[in-house]
C-alpha cells in the first residue's frame, strides 16, 4: 500500500473533520433553535400535518380525532417552545403587547366561551387558536436578525412552492381539483398544491407574491423573484378570481399609503374602498337601495349565491346580537335552523363568506368592535409611526400589504381568528410586525464582534416614550 496515499487521506480527514469541528462550534444553538422554530411554525400552517388530503375520499369531511389531537400538540409544543426563546432576551417587547384593549379583546372571547351554545367545541378550539396566534405574534421576534428572518420567511416560501408543483406534476389527482372531488366536482382543473382547497391556495400564493416582492426590494436577486414568479403562475393556474383580482389592486394600494404624508389621509385611502365593499355585499341584503344599487353592477347580484347565506348569518345576529353564539360554534349544526323558502341550502355552508359578518355571528358586535380596533384600526396607527422613524422601510410595505391583503379578502371570505388558517397566520404576522416596528428598530444583522456574545434581542427600542 502507498503509505504516502494513506497520509495524504490521513490529512485530509483530519483537515475535513477540523473544518466540521470549527463550522460547528461557530453556530450558536439558540440562534438556530430561534431560526428553526420560526421556519417550523411557518411550514406548520403552509403545508399542515396533513398535506395534499384526496378530496375523491369520503373520509375528506370527516375529523379524524388522533390526527387533530396530534396538530393541537404540535401547535401547543411549538408555541410554548416560542415564549421560552423569545421571553430570554425580548422582554420589552413581550411587555408592549400588554394593553388594556388586548386584555379587553381576550376577556371577551373567554365570557363568549363561557355563554357558547357549545362551550366544549369553543374552549376546545380556543385552545388551538391561542397557539397558533401566538407563535404568529412571537414570529418576528424570533430570529435574531431581519436578514435572518428573510432567509427562514424566504426558505418557508420555497419548500411549500416545491412541494405545491411536485404534486401538481407527480401527483395532480392529490394537488389538483378532479371531477371525482365529494364535494365540490365543478372546481376540476383547479391547481390546491397541498392544500385542501383553491381557495386557500389561492390567498396563500398572493402573499407569497408579496414575499417575493419585498426580498427582491431587499436585494435577494434570485430567491425573491423565485418566489413571485412562482407563486404568481400558480394563483394563476388555481383559477382564484378574488385573490387575482386582488393581488396587484392591494399592492398598487399598499405602494399610494406609503408615499401618501398624512394618518387620517392614509386612512381615508384604506378604508374607504373596504366600507364600500363591504356595503355592496352584505349591505346590499341589508338595504333595498343598496340591493338595487348592486344590481346595476357589471357583476352576478347574488355573489354567487352567497347572498342567501348573508341572509342567513344577519338573522343569526339579530338573535344574539350582543354575546353571540359562541366562538366558533355556530356553523357546525346549523341544519336545523330556519331560513327563507329557497334558501334552505344555506345552512349547509361552513361559514358566512364574510369575516366581520362572521365575527358578529360567533362573539358579537361588542367582540367584532374590539377586533376591529386590534386588527384593522391599529395597524395603520403603527404603519404610520414606523414610517416617521424611518424604520426597516420595504419590511413595514411587507407587513402593510399583507395586512391590507386581509382586511380586503375578509370582505369575501372568513379567516380573522380562524385557528390554524394561513391567512390568519400570515395576517396576524404581519400586524404584530407593524406592532413592534412602531415601537422598536430592527436590528440587519449581526456584527462580527457580536457572534461570541448571547443572543441580542432582534428589535431595539429607539425611544422608551413611543
Amino acid at each position: 500500500m502507498d503509505r504516502s496515499a494513506t497520509d495524504m487521506t490521513d490529512v485530509e480527514a483530519r483537515s475535513f473533520g477540523g473544518v466540521l469541528r470549527d463550522g460547528l462550534a461557530g453556530v450558536d444553538a439558540v440562534r438556530a433553535a430561534r431560526c428553526l422554530v420560526a421556519v417550523a411554525a411557518l411550514l406548520l400552517v403552509l403545508v399542515t400535518l396533513d398535506p395534499f388530503p384526496d378530496l375523491r375520499s369520503e373520509d375528506v369531511t370527516t375529523v379524524i380525532g388522533g390526527r387533530m389531537a396530534l396538530t393541537y400538540v404540535a401547535w401547543g409544543l411549538l408555541a410554548a417552545l416560542a415564549v421560552l426563546l423569545v421571553a430570554a432576551t425580548d422582554a420589552p417587547a413581550l411587555k408592549t403587547l400588554v394593553t388594556p384593549l388586548h386584555l379587553c379583546l381576550v376577556g371577551w372571547l373567554l365570557i363568549s366561551i363561557v355563554f357558547s351554545e357549545n362551550r366544549g367545541v369553543s374552549m376546545q378550539r380556543f385552545v388551538l387558536a391561542a397557539s397558533v396566534m401566538s407563535l404568529a405574534v412571537l414570529l418576528p421576534l424570533l430570529p435574531p436578525t431581519q436578514r435572518s428572518f428573510n432567509l427562514c420567511l424566504g426558505g418557508a416560501a420555497l419548500v411549500l412552492l416545491a412541494l405545491c408543483y411536485l404534486g401538481v406534476f407527480v401527483a395532480p389527482q392529490y394537488s389538483i381539483h378532479t371531477a371525482l372531488d365529494v364535494t365540490e366536482p365543478q372546481l376540476a382543473g383547479d391547481w390546491r398544491g397541498s392544500f385542501g382547497h383553491k381557495n386557500i391556495a389561492s390567498p396563500v400564493m398572493t402573499i407569497l407574491i408579496y414575499v417575493g416582492i419585498y426580498l427582491s426590494a431587499i436585494g435577494s436577486f434570485l430567491m425573491g423573484p423565485a418566489i413571485a414568479a412562482l407563486a404568481g403562475i400558480f394563483l394563476i393556474f388555481t383559477g382564484g378570481k378574488t385573490s387575482s383580482v386582488l393581488c396587484l389592486a392591494i399592492y398598487a394600494l399598499a405602494s399610494l399609503v406609503c408615499v401618501t404624508p398624512g394618518l387620517w389621509l392614509k386612512r381615508i385611502i384604506c378604508f374607504v374602498p373596504l366600507i364600500v365593499m363591504n356595503l355592496l355585499t352584505v349591505g346590499s341584503v341589508m338595504s333595498p337601495a343598496l340591493g338595487a344599487m348592486t344590481r346595476l353592477l357589471p357583476l352576478d347580484p347574488t355573489f354567487t349565491g352567497r347572498s342567501a347565506i348573508w341572509e342567513f348569518a344577519l338573522a343569526a345576529v339579530a338573535e344574539k346580537p350582543i354575546i353571540g353564539h359562541g366562538y366558533a360554534a355556530f356553523w357546525d349544526d346549523v341544519t336545523a335552523r330556519q331560513t327563507a323558502q329557497g334558501a334552505e341550502w344555506a345552512t349547509s355552508a361552513a361559514h358566512s363568506h364574510n369575516s366581520y359578518l362572521d365575527l358578529a355571528v360567533t362573539i358579537g358586535l361588542p367582540g367584532l368592535l374590539l377586533v376591529i380596533l386590534v386588527f384593522v384600526l391599529a395597524p395603520l396607527g403603527n404603519f404610520q409611526t414606523a414610517r416617521t422613524h424611518n424604520r426597516s422601510g420595504a419590511l413595514a410595505k411587507l407587513f402593510l400589504t399583507v395586512w391590507l391583503f386581509g382586511l380586503y379578502y375578509g370582505a369575501t371570505e372568513t379567516f380573522l381568528l380562524e385557528r390554524q388558517n394561513p391567512i390568519w397566520f400570515m395576517f396576524t404576522v404581519a400586524v404584530a410586525g407593524l406592532h413592534f416596528l412602531a415601537r422598536f428598530q430592527c436590528v440587519a444583522e449581526m456584527e462580527p464582534d457580536d457572534l461570541s456574545q448571547p443572543v441580542p434581542p432582534q428589535w431595539h427600542r429607539l425611544n422608551d416614550k413611543l
